[in-house]
């Protein structure tokens, strides 16, 4: 049962201000940070959607297939696209976001574990029952992937099938992400 991984790192990050991948956050770029957060030993292919040929470069680096998103302006779902079409046939695809400096490697891990034990539902790491990221969904929820338009994102896909929804429950300070240089910064005193 193959699980493949799209790493989400093409976004305009308008409101950080400056390229926020390569921000540093305790000695490393949030984009490293992502890509060490990746459960290699428990996935399939592994896509990186980024902006620039620094990032592909570092997603080379890590083994993964790098996809360049030339058109970040058409929004998320261009992202999720890309994403599905390097990754090739999977039985799922679990997104992961690439502004979430603290997510763990162990939580990505228990998240596919928590998918595979239940493999025809969505999957989605929380905390009080409140969904974050990243979030695992199955082969038949590609095609609606596929649909959204704009800044539309998974979310939208889920909140169709909120019944089919299962949530892992994880430390809330691990689902905190960056859309701000305050925001990091908050992070750092962690």
């Amino acid at each position: 049962m193959t699980v493949g991984c799209i790493v989400m790192a093409a976004g305009n990050a308008s409101r950080f201000g400056a390229d926020k991948l390569e921000a540093r956050f305790r000695g490393k770029s949030l984009l490293r940070r992502a890509l060490e957060a990746v459960p290699r030993d428990r996935t399939g292919p592994v896509a990186a959607v980024v902006r620039s040929p620094a990032a592909e470069r570092l997603a080379e680096a890590f083994g993964f297939l790098p996809v360049r998103n030339d058109r970040p302006d058409l929004g998320i779902s261009r992202t999720i696209r890309l994403g599905l079409d390097a990754l090739g046939p999977c039985a799922a695809a679990m997104f992961l976001v690439a502004d979430q400096p603290l997510l763990r490697r162990e939580t990505t891990a228990a998240a596919v574990d928590f998918y595979r034990a239940h493999p025809d539902r969505l999957v989605g790491v929380a905390h009080g029952g409140a969904r974050g990221n990243p979030c695992i969904f199955p082969a038949r929820f590609f095609p609606e992937l596929r649909q959204l338009q704009g800044d539309q994102g998974g979310g939208a896909v889920i909140r169709r099938h909120l019944d089919e929804l299962l949530l892992l429950e994880v430390p809330a300070w691990e689902l905190a992400d960056v859309d701000t240089v305050q925001a990091l910064e908050t992070l750092e005193g962690l």
